[in-house]
């Protein structure tokens, strides 16, 4: 019995990476009842909170009068022989039972079972309690004891499987250890580094916090995302508005606050803005405001360096027998594409196989000021398709593959809230899913039917969608008329999508620059 008690004391769960006691997790706020008692409390006897005793210990002057409400509550059910037994070794009364609680505000189990406090925690035990008396119940020691489970075994967290403990990310609570289950895993109590990759677009405010695993791959952490539109009514004015900065700002303020939680070391973190704070006039002195309010040090990048962490960042859903393929980001305030030539074989740096790349002065956001995008008619969208032909058409670079082109060992990967707008609506999805998104291959039918089905619905009905919804309503169509431009121009018998970019770039070449995947690293030396 001692064995067994001090089995289930250490006994405890993984939540979101910390080790918490499982009667912790079993106390309700409410009372002390542990989950044992809860299952088979009648709730018929249940105390008022307003008539439940104190904590410290009921005294021999309110004796008779407790015994009496002790009596009311629990009716004149006879004492089983061993309740008389302990009764006959304490010298107790039949009735109005003196219970006094100790240190660990438990009460002494010599005194008898019938004495103890209805708000009481009770003691935990392993194997059958005995039956109510007088009700014939037969009562198990818990509820996955009672459906047969290991009495032995660790208790699951409630609504998460069993195998997925450890690794599933969970959301922050206050200053975490990172990668708990590695730790666990490889028993040095050398934890891996977690890297930090934020993105601040025209459209959206994107973080990423991440620790390496097998070479080339990571784990998540944490993320953020959310729509800030910074580029709104910035291809009119040339700057950026305070109400759009104002809305960057409190996203960037929370980014901040899940590094410091996470305890990302400033070294590890990467932190950037694209075309917005690029061609706004006022874009240095925003950046200046963000470090003054929030502490965050962004940095404006170039072009081709976007370009560049896009392919970084999606190169590992470039089909492998490929020979060419055109990857492209529609952004909201510029599009990047990179031209791939595959024919010298698969690489991890599949940055190294570009051979003409552009960025196009032209995003959702832009575009769909120029031209509206809540009534786009046919010609509208139409005329949306031309404009950015015209600016492909002046990119040098654009027959670099020109061979390649429409072939069989050719294809378009698209990563940008476009393609994973038409995915998700492609799939029919209730609610957008990432997992059913990302690597998802459309034809070139069918994409020209999802295009052609979007383009036909009403502002109204974009809204209704649940995969663009208000957010996007008045956008996805000047991503369509993207897409078509590009698809013109490289004509490709399949399109994947990619729900991934400029974070996962980010990231990879950061924990590639500072060897954490090598063998000889502390983390992995023991794993």
């Amino acid at each position: 019995m001692a064995d067994r008690r001090r089995r289930d004391s250490v006994s405890d769960h993984e939540i979101g990476g910390r080790r918490r006691p499982t009667a912790d997790l079993n106390r309700e706020p409410s009372s002390g009842l542990s989950s044992r008692a809860r299952s088979t409390h009648d709730p018929r006897q249940q105390v008022s909170p307003l008539r439940a005793p104190a904590a410290d210990a009921v005294t021999s002057a309110n004796s008779e009068s407790g015994g009496q409400d002790k009596a009311e509550r629990t009716g004149n059910a006879p004492l089983t022989k061993r309740q008389r037994r302990r009764r006959r070794k304490a010298g107790a009364k039949p009735a109005g039972v003196v219970v006094e609680k100790g240190e660990a505000g438990q009460s002494d189990p010599a005194k008898g079972e019938q004495g103890k406090l209805r708000g009481a925690r009770k003691p935990r035990r392993r194997g059958k309690r005995r039956a109510k008396p007088g009700t014939g119940e037969s009562l198990q020691n818990a509820p996955e004891q009672a459906a047969g489970a290991d009495p032995h075994a660790r208790p699951a967290v409630a609504g998460m499987p069993a195998a997925a403990r450890v690794e599933a990310p969970s959301a922050p609570v206050g200053p975490m250890p990172t990668a708990r289950s590695h730790t666990a895993a490889n028993g040095s109590g050398v934890r891996p580094p977690a890297y930090a990759a934020l993105d601040l677009g025209t459209n959206n405010c994107r973080l990423l916090i991440a620790v390496p695993t097998r070479p080339g791959q990571f784990r998540v952490i944490d993320a953020f995302s959310r729509i800030v539109r910074l580029g709104e009514g910035l291809s009119r004015t040339g700057s950026l508005s305070r109400g759009a900065m104002d809305r960057a700002i409190a996203a960037l303020s929370i980014c901040a606050q899940k590094l410091s939680a996470r305890e990302v070391d400033l070294g590890r973190g990467r932190l950037i803005a694209t075309e917005a704070c690029r061609s706004a006039a006022n874009g240095v002195e925003f950046i200046e405001q963000v470090k003054r309010v929030t502490g965050l040090d962004l940095e404006i990048v170039s072009r081709e360096t976007e370009a560049r962490l896009a392919v970084s960042g999606c190169g590992s859903l470039v089909d492998q027998s490929a020979e060419g393929a055109v990857l492209f980001d529609i952004g909201g305030g510029s599009s990047e594409i990179a031209l791939l030539d595959l024919r010298g074989g698969s690489t991890r740096r599949l940055a190294s196989r570009i051979v003409a790349w552009t960025s196009l002065p032209v995003g959702v956001v832009s575009l769909a000021e120029r031209h509206g995008g809540r009534d786009v008619t046919p010609e509208i969208f139409e005329h949306m398709i031309v404009e950015t032909v015209e600016m492909i058409e002046r990119f040098d670079g654009r027959d670099r593959l020109g061979e390649l082109v429409g072939g069989e060992r050719f294809h378009l990967l698209g990563t940008s809230g476009t393609v994973t707008t038409l995915a998700g609506v492609h799939l029919d999805l209730e609610r957008y899913d990432r997992r059913q998104v990302d690597g998802l291959w459309l034809t070139d039918r069918e994409a020209d039917g999802l295009v052609a089905r979007i383009a036909g619905w009403s502002f109204e009905e974009r809204v209704a969608n649940p995969c663009i919804g208000s957010d996007r309503a008045d956008l996805v169509l000047a991503g369509c008329a993207i897409l078509e431009a590009i698809r013109r121009v490289w004509p490709a018998r399949t399109l994947r999508v990619a729900d991934r970019g400029l974070r996962e770039g980010l990231l990879t070449e950061m924990m590639d620059a500072d060897g954490v995947w090598r063998r000889d690293t502390a983390w992995r030396s023991n794993s």
